[in-house]
């Protein structure tokens, strides 16, 4: 009976440490983006993560989303608890990958927050939002259309693609809590 009562203790201090952030720009009209995926999704799986997950959208451009970390995350043990889920041009449409401790590609939201924190050490659930050729090749959009493509709306038919990879975010996150980071990576990064 104290041993079972204990475990609950661990669970709920492990449930405490955990920030879960998703980056994108503020105001309606980057919502449903490419580049506000991790914002978006996580506000439609907001009512389904526990309550004693803290969930961040900062208010702050894509750019600037160290900003929004610097008073929550107050050391490198702390960051290692964060999770930040944004969009990821070097992945394909219907692609979640987990990465931890990686740099940032080029993705500008995640090197500010690795600027703020001064570390990488932290959980990244990357987002798939390139088009593919039918043998999954991926069609990265040319470096001087870049901004319009990750700050344009999804096609119709990508829409329908979005579903699938929003219960795949929520599956991810729900590994991540239940069964840890490394569980929660191999069977989620194996994933097509």
């Amino acid at each position: 009976q104290k041993k079972d009562a204990c475990k609950s203790c661990e669970w709920y201090i492990f449930v405490m440490q955990w920030i879960v952030a998703g980056l994108g720009n503020p105001g309606s009209e980057y919502d449903g983006t490419r580049h506000n995926v991790g914002r978006d999704f996580l506000r439609a799986l907001e009512k389904k993560i526990p309550k004693k997950i803290k969930i961040v959208l900062p208010d702050t451009y894509m750019n600037d989303s160290g900003a929004a970390f610097k008073k929550i995350i107050t050391s490198k043990k702390a960051a290692e608890h964060l999770v930040v889920l944004h969009d990821e041009l070097d992945l394909p449409l219907g692609v979640v990958k987990f990465s931890f401790g990686s740099g940032a590609g080029g993705h500008r939201g995640v090197l500010s927050i690795q600027q703020a924190l001064k570390t990488k050490d932290f959980i990244r659930i990357r987002i798939g939002i390139s088009p593919a050729t039918p043998s999954g090749k991926i069609k990265k959009p040319d470096a001087e259309k870049t901004v319009d493509f990750v700050l344009g709306t999804f096609k119709p038919t990508e829409v329908v693609k979005l579903k699938k990879v929003q219960k795949t975010v929520a599956d991810a996150l729900e590994l991540l809590f239940t069964e840890g980071l490394d569980k929660a990576r191999t069977q989620i990064n194996s994933r097509v």
